[in-house]
């Protein structure tokens, strides 16, 4: 593999995004039948800001703001040990019972499975949701473990040597998602 990483092309634009992200939102409702009980759990880090927006948008159409926690799975990463000797832990907030709720936990690609793996141990540990969906705004295939998203943005088909990046607004300073070449 190169060191150095190389821009392929651009997959979604800023527009597609948004999309995206909408009909998500939509789904969610329409899966749940409605907002009862519904709130949202982003993964770190731009699962957070996924998150927000589609709380966001749910709120636009439907009147009602789901709750909306974040989540670190830092400590539940089965490559913890690859990560180093000081692993950087940020917060796991969560102001809300999950108990007989139905979480979305929210990330930005899906890939091998493993930190949706790591999120559904994490999340559990918080307590007892009556389901859990996973929404994602990519699916880049490549699984390693048996999980598939619920809600997906875009089905993005890569290489194992390519990378999938997403830019958000919040984050940095657009939105897109990019294909790299390692």
């Amino acid at each position: 593999m190169e060191a150095n990483p190389k821009f392929k092309s651009q997959l979604l634009s800023a527009d597609e995004v948004r999309r995206a992200l909408t009909r998500i939102a939509h789904e969610v409702v329409e899966r749940n039948k409605g907002t009862q009980g519904l709130c949202f759990v982003g993964i770190h880090t731009r699962g957070i800001t996924l998150a927000r927006r589609l709380v966001e948008i749910i709120r636009s159409f439907e009147g009602v703001t789901p709750p909306m926690g974040i989540l670190d799975i830092t400590l539940y990463r089965d490559d913890l040990s690859e990560i180093g000797l000081q692993p950087k832990v940020r917060e796991t907030r969560i102001p809300f019972d999950l108990h007989g709720k139905a979480v979305v936990l929210v990330d930005d690609v899906l890939f091998t499975g493993r930190t949706a793996r790591a999120a559904l141990d994490a999340l559990i540990d918080q307590g007892r949701p009556s389901r859990i969906y996973l929404a994602v705004l990519v699916d880049r295939g490549h699984r390693e473990l048996p999980i598939r998203a619920d809600f997906v943005g875009k089905n993005l088909p890569t290489s194992k040597t390519e990378v999938v990046k997403v830019h958000t607004l919040e984050d940095d300073g657009e939105d897109s998602v990019e294909l790299w070449e390692h």
